[in-house]
């Protein structure tokens, strides 16, 4: 094969196309012969060719070489093609409504087909049925099973109900996948919430995180321990190589050292796991909040903050301690033309809507006046130690009073300074916004709080230290914004308004944040 001049090379660059059924020889020359390369074609995804040759994969610009072999693609028939691949609680509901809602904005028919058990197929074709522009295939199974189709080259999308495993993404890096923690190479579609549930009446309305942990331990295993009546405690979760399965034991197990019990029944859908609850007086389930049913879900509280439910605004917010972030994967190559149009689509506030109805937590930032937060600020003055004076809170009472709260907060990894994952996303979704010109001519202000370990000066400290961090990571992220037309403040109140006990690791992470207020 001729090597390419440095000109040509600048054309290269990695991309996602779908799976060709049958790799085949081709031969792509630049137009004036000088340029060759001879290899299997491994997808085209109607601007650029992926090739696999001896020097490995390469990506090819399409209009700047002439293809020949068997393997070439009809130019003129070419349907663009993405296989989604992963968690059935996403693919059999949210991400068929988001493919239908995109093809009926943009002036597509859309015909499903049902290929096997838990495989769909959505073509677009333009209307009339002339020409058929793309195929999303989609394949409804678990999160695992998504990366797994995703490392074998089966899929371009990873349906997600948790966040990449370390040794997921080692796989994918040796793969040549990119780094798909990096920005750009996953994002937050939508929101749900890790809810317990109970049958009808089960007595018990709230738990704490830690009596739930302990409960799904085993360690308590009657009702009685948790205020409820002498009966034995039966806990249900989905099976282990399902994302929320997994999650049960990343965010409620692991956090406190425990091990689910022995006895705990796991089930393989949600639906199961639901009627196995509805059907035992003494059962607990963990579900997401989309598919509760007929259960009752139980609220999270603690001594040391109120009750909190799995709604809209607690999990956009993050003040539910068990918000689940619906993620998609994407590796470090290019998607047909359509994809990325449709990728595009699911940020807009038209397919939020459809991600509502869908049943799950759409990501449009909502603006929360002080006068519905009449709760939080009772708790605050309820909860304030003996280092929070009275002129602190007033001091805080009258900074806000005049700003309404922006669903968009900021939160941490545990025991970490790096934002978590539905933070970073709203880095993108805020400094979107402002690009937009949404806040322009108006005070947008990161307040910073903390929890309550250490000395109150330091963690007022400490909490004026991340709201800065965050203002800048949004502002640097909010490239092409005006940010002289946005008036811009940070504000730190410490331990001042904690959202749950500071007795558990759950509680301070919940109590670390970085609030927008807008006004």
């Amino acid at each position: 094969m001729t090597i390419l001049r440095a000109a040509f090379c600048a054309a290269l660059f990695l991309f996602t196309t779908a799976n060709l059924t049958l790799a085949q020889d081709v031969t792509l020359s630049s137009r004036d012969g000088s340029v060759t390369i001879r290899g299997m074609l491994m997808g085209y995804d109607g601007e650029f060719y992926r090739v696999e040759t001896e020097f490995g994969e390469l990506t090819v610009d399409g209009s700047g070489v002439v293809c020949e072999g068997p393997g070439c693609p009809n130019l003129q028939a070419f349907v663009a093609e993405m296989v989604i691949s992963g968690a059935a609680t996403t693919g059999e509901v949210l991400i068929p409504a988001l493919i239908e809602a995109f093809g009926t904005r943009y002036g597509y028919a859309v015909t499903r087909e049902t290929l096997e058990p838990g495989v769909v197929s959505y073509l677009l074709s333009e209307r009339g049925g002339e020409r058929t522009a793309g195929r999303f295939t989609i394949h409804s199974g678990t999160t695992d099973s998504g990366f797994a189709d995703l490392l074998a080259n089966r899929a371009d999308l990873v349906m997600a109900l948790r966040e990449i495993r370390p040794d997921e993404l080692r796989d994918a890096i040796a793969e040549g996948l990119g780094n798909l923690r990096a920005i750009g190479r996953n994002r937050v579609v939508a929101l749900d919430a890790l809810v317990p549930i109970v049958a009808p009446g089960n007595p018990v309305v709230q738990l704490t995180l830690p009596q739930l942990s302990r409960l799904y331990s085993g360690e308590f295993d009657n009702w009685q321990a948790v205020g409820g009546p002498d009966a034995p405690v039966v806990p249900h979760l989905l099976t282990a190589d399902t994302g929320l399965g997994q999650a049960v034991e990343d965010r409620l197990m692991t956090p406190v050292g425990a091990r689910l019990s022995r006895d705990a029944v796991r089930h393989s859908s949600d639906q199961a796991l639901v009627d196995a609850v509805l059907a035992d007086p003494f059962a607990i389930g963990l579900t997401t909040a989309s598919k509760t049913g007929n259960a009752v879900q139980l609220g999270l509280s603690g001594a040391c903050g109120f009750t909190v439910n799995a709604t809209r605004r607690s999990a956009k917010t993050e003040d539910y301690p068990l918000t689940a972030p619906v993620f998609l994967y994407m590796p470090a190559r290019r998607l047909p033309k359509l994809a990325r149009e449709f990728l595009a689509y699911t940020r807009q506030p038209a397919a939020q809507l459809v991600i509502r109805r869908a049943g799950f937590v759409d990501q449009m930032p909502e603006e929360i006046p002080i006068e519905d937060q009449g709760a939080r600020f009772a708790n605050a003055i309820a909860q304030a130690g003996a280092e929070v004076s009275l002129v602190e809170l007033q001091r805080m009472v009258r900074a806000l009073t005049p700003l309404k709260r922006l669903t968009t907060s900021f939160r941490f990894e545990a025991g970490s300074s790096l934002l978590d994952a539905q933070s970073r996303s709203n880095v993108e979704q805020l400094a979107a916004a402002m690009e937009s010109g949404m806040y322009d001519g108006r005070q947008v202000v990161f307040v910073g709080f903390s929890d309550g370990q250490g000395d109150a000066a330091g963690n007022k400290r400490i909490a004026a230290d991340r709201a800065q961090a965050v203002r800048g990571a949004v502002t640097r992220a909010a490239r092409t914004a005006d940010l002289d037309r946005i008036k811009l403040g940070v504000q730190a109140f410490g331990e001042a308004m904690p959202m749950a006990c500071d007795d558990s690791a759950w509680g301070r992470q919940v109590n670390r944040r970085v609030e927008v207020w807008v006004r």
